[in-house]
């Protein structure tokens, strides 16, 4: 009985023994031989490993000791800056390095790191498994080891060439230095952010501390860091810097480098309190532009480890000119007066045919004041777009899907929606108003009804192709009442698409990558068929006419053909003032293309655009178009084949004259403009005026000459005359698409004297709406609130003033003058 119990303990002393070293080597080994195969089998044979491993490069111990930050070039591969501007370094030899710090980045990185060689097999293994059934590269397998390699010489691509490169070179690393030189490399080659690299430079950064005196929090905040500097980052994003440290603090803890105790209290430290101020230093140059690399790069496939330590060149679509331009013009009151210091505003500069990025300005502070990675307004920023979503969700849709001309009448008439009556910015109704003159004027109640007449379904497939992303929208999108808002990136996409001859192309600040061994990267996007040709070109002309006669007026160039909108949105609930929340202006060349924002990080009594600065948007695209356009050709819009034009109006070829637009589903009130006149008096009318007008434009203009390649002026005089003033652009606030009124009721006026003097203001209010309210409203001529009767222009019909008492969604008008004269050589 003895016997068999000693046997039994034998036996299971056995099965615990671990296997001899030379068998461990063994298993290690025919891993990689499996790896090997199944990346031969991948690649169908064609390569072999040895022509593969011939190849690699040969290990370098200048390479292997210091990390190799990332270079950007610009638009003419000029080299421009380091990826992350300063850095900060600081060798620590690993006795300098406390064990417990070792531990936590072991447990994080490679909890093996000490058994294997090189290569994990039980790593391999998984990252075999997942490969096969997700599909190449959806795991890795990497080692501390391999890491080190990775970074060192190799390119961060997910390819069957690198993979086995990588596992060669990780064995023979391994049989060249001892496990505490390679991770002595690791530690000191990894990138934690803020321009950091190395553990001991983080620690002095981060804690203002030495390794030796880091708790055990410190140090497992440090040691998840490396995976996402920027998005982990402890100063901008506590939150996920504190759930990435608990991560890190139960591996230590699961794998015996900690015991529970120490876990739960090092869980319980604040992470704000953990972390010293900051010295204000300032960001690298170019700053803006280069947060936009960073993300256009992850999106690719590049890690911000990659980035910061991969030695990467990446050539970019940046046009230095412009951008230091962007950034005097939002720096300095040299070009535009802002108001107050708080005052913000982001802009983004794109190529109308390419959509690459020329010119990002992310905020207003200055060159020496900038900080790195700090919050960009014009990529960042979710803001409620006013009017300038009315080409994308309205009237594009409707020429797109409806064929609509530009000469389509839309009643202006009571509108209710959910119980909730909409209303222009004059709370009064215009009667049969012309699709251009809707858009012109930006009335609330047309551009629903149009959006109603084509459908949400396809008004949201409408804007998705123009790269706005919309899940869901609601009658109030119409007019601007987003839920969560877009980015003027975003913005300057989608209306490059109508200066493009109906093509999309996805902004980017990529051109190629080309990494450590030669290999070149072409990033290309394929462009998108967005919408129809003379869809483009006709919303193209309608947005000529906001610049030339609405309320965009102030944007005019001299010499360049501008086709843009305007928009603002409504102070929230509780805050009163004759102003908005945000000032928009979207506009384009055949050329260029931008998209401006402007107004405060929070909406308050004393922090809201007022009616005077609401101009200041126009001036900011003006001022950085100009600059950027010139000593350059641009040409002119030109119409195409599609596109026949009666008069001023335009139609699309083989159309007819179009009948009364009516939404499907729109539900209003009794018309109270002249009841009595029967239907057929209005149409006998309507072509009465139609004949009229034909005859008139017959003496003075035949057929407008084809566009040429030259720098011709736009439809009026650059200098608006003297109280000539566009209106407001007022969205309505979203209450989860309940309605709202986009109202333009501002003022965009020039005193004649080419000075803007605040006059030619979006002023009021193109208001989207605030916190899903439904209350927006839209641009208000600074001129009688009926426009002049015109040949492009029906009769406005007697209709009351006064809106029917009714529960009604609607915003306070705005006037905006700017009160100072702002000299401008584009006027």
């Amino acid at each position: 009985m003895e016997k068999n119990n000693s046997a039994s303990r034998m036996e299971r002393r056995k099965q615990n023994k671990k296997p001899p070293k030379r068998f461990r080597k063994f298993l290690t080994y025919t891993a990689v031989t499996f790896l090997v195969l199944f990346l031969v089998i991948v690649v169908g044979g064609g390569i072999t490993v040895f022509s593969m491993i011939k190849n690699a490069p040969e290990l370098d111990a200048q390479n292997l000791k210091y990390a190799s930050s990332s270079t950007v070039y610009d638009m003419n591969s000029k080299k421009v800056i380091s990826i992350n501007g300063k850095e900060k370094r600081d060798y620590a030899s690993i006795k300098d390095i406390p064990p417990r710090v070792r531990n936590a980045f072991i447990a994080t990185e490679d909890v093996r790191f000490y058994k294997h060689s090189g290569i994990d097999p039980k790593r391999v293994a998984g990252a075999i498994l997942s490969n096969i059934t997700h599909g190449f590269g959806s795991e890795g397998a990497s080692t501390i080891t391999q890491q080190v390699i990775k970074n060192s010489f190799l390119s961060p691509e997910k390819t069957v060439t690198r993979k086995i490169q990588e596992a060669y070179l990780a064995l023979k690393l391994e049989r060249e230095y001892s496990k505490d030189q390679i991770l002595e490399f690791y530690l000191n080659k990894i990138y934690f952010g803020h321009g950091a690299y190395g553990v001991k430079t983080a620690a002095k950064v981060y804690f203002d501390k030495s390794l030796d005196e880091l708790t055990t929090s410190e140090i497992a905040l440090l040691a998840g860091l490396p995976q996402r500097p920027n998005g982990y980052d402890p100063v901008k994003n506590p939150d996920l810097a504190e759930e990435r440290r608990n991560v890190v603090l139960s591996l230590m803890e699961k794998n015996g480098y900690i015991s529970e105790q120490e876990k739960e209290k090092a869980q319980a430290e604040s992470i704000k309190k953990m972390i010293v101020k900051q010295k204000e230093e300032s960001g690298p140059r170019y700053e803006a532009f280069l947060q936009q690399v960073i993300d256009d790069a992850e999106k690719e496939g590049i890690s911000e480890k990659d980035l910061f330590e991969g030695g990467l060149k990446i050539y970019t679509t940046l046009d230095p000119d412009a951008q230091s331009q962007a950034e005097k013009i939002l720096s300095t009151d040299d070009y535009v007066v802002y108001p107050d210091d708080q005052f913000q505003a982001g802009v983004v500069l794109l190529d109308t045919k390419t959509g690459e990025i020329r010119a990002i300005g992310g905020n207003r502070l200055s060159e020496k004041e900038q900080v790195s990675r700090g919050f960009n307004y014009a990529t960042d920023t979710q803001r409620q777009p006013g009017s300038t979503i009315k080409p994308v969700l309205d009237y594009g849709p409707a020429i797109e899907y409806l064929k609509w001309s530009t000469n389509t009448p839309i009643r202006d008439e009571p509108l209710e929606i959910n119980g909730k009556q909409v209303q222009n910015w004059d709370k009064s109704y215009h009667g049969t108003l012309t699709m251009r003159e809707a858009l012109v004027q930006s009335y609330n109640i047309p551009a629903i009804k149009a959006f109603q007449a084509v459908g949400e379904d396809n008004a949201k497939k409408f804007a998705n192709n123009l790269g706005l992303g919309l899940d869901k929208i609601y009658p109030s999108y119409a007019i601007g009442g987003f839920e969560t808002g877009v980015s003027p990136l975003k913005m300057a996409g989608a209306f490059s698409a109508f200066g493009n001859q109906g093509v999309y192309n996805q902004p980017t600040t990529l051109r190629k990558i080309e990494y450590p061994n030669g290999k070149v990267r072409e990033i290309k996007h394929k462009p998108k068929k967005a919408m129809s040709d003379y869809t483009a070109y006709m919303v193209t002309d309608m947005l000529k006419s906001v610049v030339s006669r609405g309320t965009g007026r102030m944007a005019q160039i001299p010499g360049l053909d501008v086709a843009g909108k305007t928009g603002t949105t409504n102070l929230p609930q509780g805050v009163y003032g004759n102003g908005s929340s945000d000032s928009w202006f979207v506009g384009y060349t055949t050329r260029y293309t931008a998209a401006v924002w402007t107004g405060y990080d929070k909406t308050g009594s004393n922090t809201y655009v007022r009616k005077d600065d609401q101009v200041i948007a126009k001036l900011i695209f003006k001022q950085l178009v100009s600059h950027a356009s010139q000593g350059k050709m641009t040409a002119d819009f030109e119409k195409p084949g599609s596109v026949v034009a009666r008069g001023s109006e335009l139609y699309v070829q083989g159309t007819s004259v179009p009948a009364l637009a009516q939404p499907k589903y729109a539900k209003s009130d009794e018309d109270t403009s002249d009841s009595n006149e029967s239907e057929e008096a209005k149409k006998e009318e309507e072509a009465d005026k139609e004949k009229d007008k034909k005859e008139e434009e017959k003496k003075t203009d035949q057929e407008k000459p084809k566009d040429d390649e030259t720098t011709t002026a736009p439809d009026t005089p650059a200098t608006p005359p003297k109280d000539d003033q566009g209106g407001s652009d007022q969205g309505g606030n979203g209450d989860n698409g309940q309605g709202g009124t986009n109202q333009d009721d501002g003022n965009n006026q020039d005193d004649g004297n080419n000075q803007d003097d605040g006059t030619n203001q979006d002023g009021g209010t193109d208001q989207g709406g605030d916190n899903g309210q439904d209350d927006g409203q839209q641009d208000k001529p600074d001129t009688p609130t009926t426009p002049p009767k015109d040949e492009n222009k029906p009769d406005k019909p007697t209709e009351p003033t006064t809106p029917p008492k009714k529960d009604t969604i609607q915003s306070n008008s705005v006037n905006s003058n700017r009160n100072k004269a702002q000299s401008d050589t584009s006027n």
